[in-house]
């Protein structure tokens, strides 16, 4: 496996998720938000992000899968849940990228079904070339290329999530 250069730096990340936070805290003056990150992936993301945002928040997770090391199965599988009563609460879903948009779509209609007050969604990573359902994005941080990225919290096989920096991943021929 080849892990290459940097995609997008440690740095360019710090930039980009002060920036996500200072609108999204600018979109929620006066509010309190659910922030819902959605694992494993986001974990990084989404750990950096709420310390930014500068409005009450109350934290909830969800564990959803659909990949099989680089590639997408189809199924979505909950393996774990919002605990919160999101039926009077403002929704932040917050996730490290988003691909085809199967999974987003699913979780994203999971909690609509419970009646949140309001739902928005912000993504580190916009893979747009890739999408096959429609997903409505109000945050994103960077859309990227139609290529496998590891790193800031992105895997394959379960490996390279800990990389400070977003990488294009590559298997050896």
């Amino acid at each position: 496996m080849i892990i290459g250069k940097p995609l997008l730096t440690t740095r360019q990340i710090q930039v980009k998720v002060k920036e996500l936070a200072q609108n999204i805290s600018k979109d929620y003056v006066g509010k309190e938000i659910l922030a819902v990150g959605i694992l494993k992936g986001s974990f990084m993301f989404f750990s950096d992000i709420v310390r930014e945002i500068e409005v009450p928040l109350t934290l909830d997770f969800i564990l959803a899968s659909s990949y099989v090391k680089s590639e997408t199965s189809g199924e979505v599988k909950i393996h774990y849940d919002i605990r919160e009563d999101i039926s009077d609460k403002h929704v932040l879903l917050i996730d490290d990228i988003v691909d085809t948009g199967i999974t987003l779509n699913q979780i994203r209609e999971r909690i609509l079904s419970r009646f949140p007050l309001s739902l928005k969604i912000c993504t580190f990573l916009d893979k747009k070339e890739r999408r096959e359902v429609d997903i409505p994005l109000d945050y994103v941080g960077y859309v990227i290329p139609n290529q496998f990225v590891v790193g800031y919290g992105l895997d394959y096989d379960n490996k390279y999530r800990n990389l400070p920096y977003i990488s294009i991943f590559r298997k050896k021929a």
